[in-house]
């Protein structure tokens, strides 16, 4: 849930840690709709805003991917690098989104709520209701969760079942610890201003990292026998470690290519449909090393490292399973690159 731009002090309190805003806007859209709050699933009615950049957007154009959703439900990706106004279409023609006509997502959070729209930042993913223009929702847990059951009657066949009732309690309890100790713990690490929280948060960083290791040594897939929910929030992280957080966020112990079972891990899951394909490293670094000044006030990127070790063998495939179930099929490779052939502001 990457938010604007901006001296990252801002998001740590008085003892120097790292605080991170949730969702300001917690609609849900879903099959069937019951009360206020919920929106109904409805084929070409929304447009999904994600930054190819964002880990918290990125999870959200996977899920779309693997469940085959992309006639329902319209992408825009906006500009890795924000202004002061933050995320900006300034990679579509003229500097507009297509569809919705704005130049920037704030738009739609201030037709939403014009008085405190933008109160709490403006974040990707973002779902905007497209006759109206306005913003429906930015709980980027929901979003992927609600993807992936609610539009079941518009999903391609051979989806898999990412969120399966029989393993919920087991995806949330393994989400959760890595929610606070990976997705947010690198940005405890690299945003903290005081040494101690920067070392609690590498410390519970690393920690959960060599937990998921040894978990994943004997078995393909963090819950069951193939790719859930669990291993979308994950991947999102480690597919920035090595390229980000390693050196931006001093999460420095040692890299994602150095640990055993959780790169080959990684590399599995990159080498699906779905994943990998989904993945910008160009967009990644130039957001992190370009938009975080107060971290990275040179706004020099790094070359650096080489994406093609993604590509290498991992035989995971011998700890049996399948990512997509055991009736399930990959989605049909992609027509073209997910982000619009625009100019990047430098």
């Amino acid at each position: 849930m990457t938010t604007t731009a901006g001296n990252t002090k801002a998001y740590a309190d008085s003892s120097g840690s790292f605080k991170r805003r949730g969702p300001r806007f917690t609609d849900r859209i879903v099959a069937s709709p019951s009360g206020s709050g919920e929106w109904p699933a409805e084929p070409g009615r929304y447009r999904l805003v994600a930054s190819l950049a964002c880990p918290w957007a990125h999870r959200s154009i996977i899920v779309r991917r693997l469940m085959g959703l992309e006639d329902a439900i319209s992408l825009g990706i906006v500009d890795p690098l924000q202004d002061d106004r933050s995320w900006r279409f300034s990679l579509d023609d003229g500097g507009v989104d297509p569809v919705l006509g704005y130049h920037y997502l704030e738009e739609a959070y201030l037709a939403r709520d014009p008085v405190d729209g933008i109160e709490n930042g403006v974040s990707v993913p973002a779902i905007v209701d497209v006759p109206s223009g306005r913003l429906v929702t930015n709980d980027f847990p929901n979003i992927t969760i609600d993807l992936g059951r609610e539009w079941s009657a518009y999903q391609r066949a051979g989806a898999p079942t990412l969120y399966p009732d029989e393993l919920r309690d087991e995806i949330d309890e393994v989400a959760d610890g890595v929610f606070h100790d990976v997705n947010n713990g690198v940005y405890k690490a690299g945003f903290a201003t005081s040494q101690a929280r920067y070392e609690e948060a590498y410390t519970a960083l690393f920690a959960r990292l060599d937990a998921l290791d040894e978990r994943l040594q004997d078995r393909r897939y963090l819950v069951g026998d193939h790719i859930t929910e669990a291993d979308i929030r994950l991947f999102t992280t480690l597919a920035r470690f090595d390229a980000v957080y390693h050196g931006h966020f001093k999460a420095n112990r040692q890299k994602l290519a150095e640990f055993d079972a959780l790169w080959a891990y990684a590399r599995d899951l990159y080498q699906t449909p779905g994943f990998g394909d989904t993945v910008d490293f160009d967009h990644i670094k130039r957001h992190y090393y370009m938009v975080q000044t107060t971290i990275n006030p040179t706004q020099v990127v790094p070359l650096g490292p080489d994406p093609s070790a993604w590509l290498t063998r991992h035989h995971r495939e011998e700890l049996g399973g399948s990512p997509f179930g055991p009736d399930g099929t990959p989605p049909a490779p992609l027509p073209g690159p997910l982000r619009p052939l625009g100019p990047i502001d430098m």
